[in-house]
Order: structure tokens, then C-alpha cells, then sequence
């Protein structure tokens, strides 16, 4: 198995750990109660990626696969909120506990703490992780073409639109990109790394953009170390970049991001 699926076997192991807690019945309750109280706040995530200039999805990644610990010292919620100050349009957050040592509270907490939405950065392998992602605060999940099934991407994304929450639905190569706009998908993440062998060509986002119509908000994802790099994408029609190790490795993230977003304040 490549990590993909590792991380997706171990997705659903944990599923059925939250199922013998809290039920689907009880955790879809929940997930319409918060829908409810949301109301105008609905689909905020896309809602926050849209405009003329090139918005920024901000990581909040303690470890990955590729790189093992990044960040042994975590103050999350203060790095979420530095990223809010310095022009992040949403926060990405890693829920993943064996790969990325991601928790739920993360998330939680994140979404309390600030006023931009939350990306739950996790592998979806089933419905029960799409209420629960509402219920935790989080404005979108990730949906990732290679382990869902084309019927199963249809599904999820009618159960985000329920409840009012932004799908990024992430897609690796032509195939996947014609998957993901058939499917109706609102916000197409292109991954530039390729999960073979761990490499990375931002030029990957490029090739496949003409692929998605130019209302799907498009999202480039990996890689992205430059302002050359996010002035390249925007050119291109990339409407925002998703970050994560470049900005959780830099000694001042905020700054970091002020960087890449060309010295902006």
C-alpha cells in the first residue's frame, strides 16, 4: 500500500472507534443542530476564497509522513491566530493522529479561537467523518478522489451541502480533476506531491487548471515555496495556494506568510 492507503485504512479503523461512542444518528443530530446555528456562516470556507487577488489556506501540521516531526513545540492555537493577523484566508488543520499527530481538539479549539474559517485536514473514508468535522467547527472537509469511489464523492458532497459545509476536493492528475467537476465539486485542490516518491512540481497545478471551469475555485496545493512560485500560480488562474510545511518550518510563520504574500502587511 502506498501512504494514501495506508492512511485511509487507518481513517476507517478509527471511524468505527468514534461509532461505538457517539452513533451516526446521534453525530448527524448534532451536525444539523450546528448547521442550524450556523445559518449565514454556511459555506464560508468558499465563500473566503473567492476575490481577485490569490487567498492563502494556512497549515497548522505538528508532523507528516514525508518529514516526520516538524513542529515539536505546537502552540496551535496561537500559530492559527498569527496566521489570521498576517492575511490568511482560512486555516487548515490536521486532525490525523498517526502520520501527521493531529487531534480532533485541535480543530475544536482552532475554530473557537479564530474568525476565519477551519479546513479539516483529514482522510475521509467515511459520512460519519463529514458530520462530525460540522460538529467540531470546521467550515470545510477534505474529500481526496483517490480513495473515494466516483458514487461515494456524489454522496459526500450532497451531505456537505446539507449542512452547510465547504468540500476541497483534492485530485492528483487529469482523471482526477474530470472526477471531481463531474461530481458537481465547488472547490478543486490539485496536490502536487506525488505520493509514489514523495516529489514535487507546482507546475502540476498549472497543467490541470484548464481542466476545471473558471467558477471552481481552484486550489494548488504542496510545494509552494516562493513568492515567484504564488505569483506563477496566480497568472495561471489558481485562485489560493494551501500551505502547510513551508510556513510550519520557518522560525516566525506569520512572517513567513507575509513573505510569500509579497511583503504585504
Amino acid at each position: 500500500m502506498n501512504i494514501l492507503e495506508k492512511l485511509a485504512e487507518h481513517a476507517a479503523e478509527r471511524v468505527e472507534a468514534y461509532r461505538r461512542e457517539i452513533p451516526l444518528s446521534e453525530m448527524k443530530a448534532r451536525a444539523i443542530e450546528a448547521a442550524d446555528r450556523t445559518g449565514s456562516a454556511a459555506f464560508a470556507f468558499e465563500k473566503a476564497l473567492r476575490g481577485e487577488e490569490i487567498r492563502f489556506i494556512c497549515e497548522c501540521k505538528k508532523a507528516s509522513p514525508s518529514r516526520g516531526l516538524i513542529a515539536p513545540d505546537f502552540p496551535y492555537r496561537k500559530i492559527a491566530q498569527e496566521y489570521e493577523s498576517a492575511g490568511a484566508a482560512a486555516v487548515s488543520v490536521l486532525t490525523e493522529p498517526k502520520w501527521f499527530l493531529g487531534q480532533d481538539r485541535y480543530l475544536q479549539e482552532i475554530a473557537e479561537t479564530v474568525g476565519i474559517p477551519c479546513l479539516r485536514k483529514d482522510f475521509t473514508v467515511d459520512e460519519y467523518m463529514i458530520w462530525q468535522a460540522k460538529v467540531l467547527g470546521a467550515g470545510a472537509v477534505l474529500l481526496i478522489c483517490s480513495i473515494t469511489a466516483e458514487e461515494e464523492l456524489k454522496r459526500y458532497l450532497a451531505i456537505c451541502d446539507r449542512i452547510g459545509l465547504s468540500a476541497l476536493t483534492e485530485a492528483h492528475d487529469a482523471d482526477e480533476v474530470k472526477m471531481a467537476v463531474s461530481c458537481g465539486a465547488r472547490v478543486i485542490g490539485v496536490n502536487n506531491r506525488n505520493l509514489k516518491d514523495f516529489t514535487v512540481d507546482i507546475h502540476n497545478s498549472i497543467r490541470l487548471r484548464e481542466m476545471a471551469p473558471e467558477d471552481v475555485i481552484f486550489v494548488a496545493e504542496s510545494g509552494i515555496r516562493t513568492p515567484e512560485d504564488v505569483e506563477e500560480l496566480r497568472k495561471n488562474g489558481v485562485n489560493a495556494v494551501l500551505i502547510g510545511e513551508q510556513l510550519m518550518r520557518a522560525g516566525d510563520p506569520a512572517a513567513e506568510l507575509r513573505r510569500l504574500r509579497g511583503g504585504e502587511q
